[in-house]
């Protein structure tokens, strides 16, 4: 091993790593979640109230994190007010439309927060990687986003995008664990294989992307989640950070009183209950 300043490259790799920040543990976690579910909860009551309109967009390399975080977000609150949006292929009438257009109706009404699982962004990622569509498309839909983005802000919508960065070393652990363990195998597509060879192409792509459509009125926010629940905690810490929200007023609930037992119930029918394995 060579020197340097007096140390030795192997001193350098051994103090990267003890001052390597472990992996957040799953009690701290939680416990960190839990608060970040209240305020999610009165996040999401403002929204009823007040009649706002979010929608969020997630984007990100394969992998990232995406679907993990948005559980995250939408597993204490309500279903009818936070709606996750996730397109399948668009159909050949679909390729037809305005590219944008498949996605309009799914943008929030008053009092509901729409969370898109990859976007209209599709087109600059993707689509562009892997040739579903051409250079000329891209161009056309990176010139116009901005204003398409601007005039859903100015009708009222809080706009906020998100890009989940992960590195190559921790993308490729976490495809070949989907690889071994039969409960994320679903998770593997051939898109996932293909995509997988072009990361720089895909880094490109993300560069004119921001480049392009990081705008004052809709920035794009990146959040690095190599440590998924540190990264899930940070999104959501932020997007709580950007919606103007009051928490409401504690209630004073008291249960009411159960009617009293009827003298003379009949029998209760004879009904089929499951096995029980697990008693």
């Amino acid at each position: 091993m060579s020197k340097e300043n007096g140390k030795t490259k192997g001193d350098e790799g051994k103090a990267t790593a003890a001052t390597a920040v472990p992996p957040m543990k799953r009690k701290e976690y939680e416990h960190a979640l839990r608060g970040l579910h209240g305020e999610l909860v009165a996040m999401q009551e403002w929204v009823k109230s007040s009649g706002a309109k979010l929608c969020v967009v997630f984007e990100g390399r394969d992998t990232a994190g995406k679907g993990g975080t948005i559980k995250a977000i939408t597993e204490r609150v309500s279903p009818r007010v936070f709606r996750v949006v996730a397109l399948p292929a668009p159909t050949d009438r679909e390729r037809s439309q305005l590219f944008v257009q498949r996605y309009i109706p799914h943008f929030p009404a008053a009092g509901e927060v729409v969370i898109f699982d990859r976007s209209w962004y599709n087109r600059a990622g993707i689509e562009r990687v892997m040739g579903f569509c051409t250079e000329e498309d891209v161009q056309r839909f990176l010139s116009g986003t901005p204003f398409v983005e601007q005039t859903m802000v100015e009708s009222g919508i809080i706009l906020v995008k998100y890009w989940l960065e992960v590195s190559e070393e921790e993308q490729t652990r976490r495809l070949q664990s989907r690889i071994d363990d039969p409960r994320k195998i679903w998770k593997l597509s051939d898109m996932d294989l293909k995509s997988y060879t072009k990361w720089w192409d895909y880094e490109r792509a993300r560069d004119d992307m921001f480049r392009a459509t990081d705008t004052a009125w809709a920035p794009w926010y990146v959040a690095h989640t190599n440590d998924k629940r540190r990264g899930r905690l940070n999104i959501i810490s932020h997007l709580l950070s950007l919606v103007p929200y009051k928490a409401p007023k504690s209630l004073d609930v008291t249960l009411p009183k159960r009617q009293k037992k009827p003298a003379h119930l009949p029998t209760t029918p004879a009904v089929r209950e499951i096995p029980t394995p697990f008693s």
